[in-house]
């Protein structure tokens, strides 16, 4: 039987699946079905959502899971009686803040996801934007802009790497993939040259790259082993010739990705 999750806000709900996901993937051997209720800022959508979560435990039989970031103290209580495990992560943290900065919170909802600094969201959206248009090298003129420039052969994770990295920490992040054309004869080509500094390699493992490919174009040679192992033996060969760092995305996520590229490179949030 699955144990159900519920991940509850007053907001978004971003920073309560964050946390609570982070939590129950230590659990290998438990399934979870999860639901993520966001805006729950009235104590009507609260009673609504308690009824959900009791009528759970009566179904199964065992309390279910709640990860909550909620604001308003009314409304934190009424989840606390609920037949259920209440993870309450506001305030396990913020009374102790209050009395470490002598200060009481001000018990604002939607200050993390919300548009509270012009200049940094308008940052952010410049970055995503860049990371869209210098996306597959398909523009390269900008370089001089960017950041840092991911490199590595097709469908090893170089574009939701860039996304992430502009998104979460407004790095103007491009990337350029590794053409069969490339390989000929294989060097770094031309226009990545003057940006060397600025390179930061992907490699990935052959049969992953396989099993990627052949989802998007099935029994052709862009997706065959021996096209795969090709041009992964070869970049690799390169990177280490040229001396530009690289990482094996294989085994990690995207934001795992993005991050061990920061901080591989020195790059600080800039949001």
């Amino acid at each position: 039987m699955k144990r159900q999750v519920f991940m509850l806000s007053d907001g978004t709900g971003i920073t309560a699946e964050t946390l609570g996901n982070s939590l129950i993937t230590q659990f290998e051997n438990i399934e979870f079905e999860k639901q993520t209720i966001p805006y729950i800022d009235s104590l009507q959508k609260a009673e609504n959502v308690i009824q959900r979560v009791n009528q759970s435990f009566e179904q199964q039989g065992i309390k279910p899971l709640v990860f909550m970031t909620l604001v308003n103290p009314e409304i934190r209580q009424l989840f606390k009686n609920a037949n259920a495990c209440v993870f309450d992560l506001f305030s396990t943290f913020i009374g102790p803040l209050e009395n470490e900065l002598n200060e009481k919170s001000s018990y604002t909802v939607g200050r993390t996801h919300g548009v509270a600094n012009d200049k940094s969201y308008t940052h952010r959206i410049e970055a995503v934007d860049f990371a869209l248009s210098h996306d597959d090298g398909v523009k390269t003129r900008g370089y001089d802009k960017a950041d840092i420039i991911l490199i590595g052969v097709s469908r090893c994770g170089k574009t939701p790497s860039c996304l992430y990295m502009a998104l979460q920490y407004g790095i103007l992040a491009a990337n350029y993939p590794f053409t069969e054309d490339d390989l000929i004869g294989f060097h770094l080509p031309e226009v990545l040259k003057p940006y060397k500094h600025k390179l930061f390699g992907l490699t990935i493992d052959t049969h992953r790259l396989q099993q990627i490919r052949s989802e998007r174009r099935p029994n052709s040679k862009y997706a065959s082993s021996e096209q795969c192992r090709l041009e992964v033996t070869e970049v690799e060969a390169m990177y280490q010739k040229e001396g530009i760092p690289y990482i094996n995305s294989t085994k990690y996520s995207i934001e795992e990705i993005a991050t061990k590229v920061l901080a591989s490179a020195g790059l600080q949030r800039k949001i």
